[in-house]
């Protein structure tokens, strides 16, 4: 993540907000597109901050077009990990 400085925090709730968003609209559009489809309203900053969290912490990832792709698999990850993958 950047080193900047939040003049907001984005709340728990907002962050599964733009979760729940992306997982429903992944590989369909960009952020500013994905920002507009939002149940609610957004600072564009905070949306831009919670984008960058979920960026750094593996569960989406942003294409070379600018399209947003939710890539967090639990489910996946488990079965990979019970059929005998070391992760280090």
């Amino acid at each position: 993540m950047k080193q900047e400085t939040i003049l907001h925090s984005p709340t728990l709730e907002s962050v599964i907000m733009v979760e729940k968003t992306i997982q429903e609209h992944s590989q369909q559009c960009g952020k500013y597109q994905l920002w507009k489809k939002l149940p609610r309203k957004m600072m564009y900053q905070t949306f831009q901050v919670i984008l960058d969290y979920l960026e750094e912490s593996g569960k989406i990832i942003i294409d070379k077009d600018g399209c947003i792709i939710w890539t967090y698999n639990p489910e996946r990850i488990k079965r990979i990990i019970s059929e005998g993958l070391i992760a280090k």
